[in-house]
């Protein structure tokens, strides 16, 4: 299979090499040409634009900054849809908006080709080592006939849904991340400002009930299920934990505003008479703002878990 690849900035780059010494012919293409100077080395064939490039492949990737740039690349005069044979695809590896992902998905399924969003999850150390997340959206009988390229990207290649869901889901992971990384530092300078030395107080947390597990996993115990009875810890103890906190933090002057807006979650929740319901009942509140319900059978939980442990 002779492979398409366009954007070789600090990830894109790793990717086009890995599908490289995976075996796949590849033709290459950057704003500037001395990004593809290894990719050449290594027996790449270069292209001038997106729709020569486009010309002599079977598949596409894209890695590249954002819409504007993922537009010009796929809808331009010289872009992609313009040289693409029929019945070929394209993966965008970028974190894109799912709006215009599906007016993509649209253009190109007039012209009897496929367009998926792809974004992954991992980092440059991620796309050097091949230890990377895609998330594809999209036809997913596409992704199954391209399933061997991908696996030579990353080594978590997974089908989440219809066009766009793949950069939903990045989306997701991005936007919570930040927004930890955000409590995290005020936290910190709370703790730190409090009298304990850094080192010894991350040593500290890390070995707590949120350090010792992945980020994501505890949305499987009460949120996804929608059950939030026994307790494993109760909303009045959360909230007094809370209050004691931010008291802290006015005490030290230390601004708290993202904790701040927490404690008022949990006195929201406890105003609902939730007091003896587990802690994370609290978050029923978005879920009743954002006028959706979510309720997973637990044993699809189950699945997805010991698919991972034997990952």
């Amino acid at each position: 299979m002779k492979v398409g690849f366009i954007g070789l900035g600090t990830m894109g780059a790793s990717m086009a090499a890995n599908l490289q010494k995976a075996g796949y012919e590849l033709v290459v293409h950057d704003i500037r040409r001395a990004a593809a100077e290894r990719h050449l080395a290594a027996g790449a064939v270069w292209a001038d634009s997106p729709k020569s490039l486009a010309e002599q492949v079977e598949v596409i990737f894209t890695s590249l900054p954002g819409p504007p740039e993922v537009r010009a690349v796929a809808l331009g005069p010289n872009g992609l849809l313009a040289g693409m044979k029929p019945d070929t695809a394209y993966f965008d590896l970028s974190t894109n908006s799912p709006t215009l992902v599906r007016e993509i998905n649209a253009k190109f399924a007039e012209k009897n080709v496929y367009m998926l969003d792809a974004p992954v999850s991992g980092g440059p150390k991620g796309a050097a080592s091949g230890r990377l997340a895609l998330w594809i959206g999209g036809d997913e009988q596409i992704f199954n006939r391209h399933k061997k390229v991908l696996d030579a990207i990353g080594d978590a290649a997974r089908y989440i849904g219809p066009i766009g869901a793949g950069s939903v889901a990045k989306l997701v992971h991005n936007c919570a991340g930040y927004a930890i990384q955000t409590c995290l530092a005020e936290v910190f300078t709370m703790g730190v400002k409090a009298g304990v030395e850094p080192l010894a107080l991350w040593e500290a947390v890390r070995q707590g009930a949120g350090g010792r597990r992945r980020t994501f996993d505890a949305l499987a115990d009460h949120f996804l299920i929608d059950s939030y009875d026994p307790p494993d810890f109760a909303l009045r103890l959360a909230h007094k934990d809370v209050t004691l906190a931010t008291e802290l933090a006015r005490e030290l002057k230390v601004p708290m505003p993202m904790a701040n807006l927490a404690h008022g979650e949990l006195t929201a929740a406890l105003n609902r008479g939730w007091e003896t319901r587990d802690s994370r009942v609290a978050m029923q509140l978005q879920k009743e703002r954002a006028g959706v319900t979510i309720k997973v059978d637990p044993a699809g939980i189950k699945a997805v878990l010991e698919r991972d442990t034997k990952a």
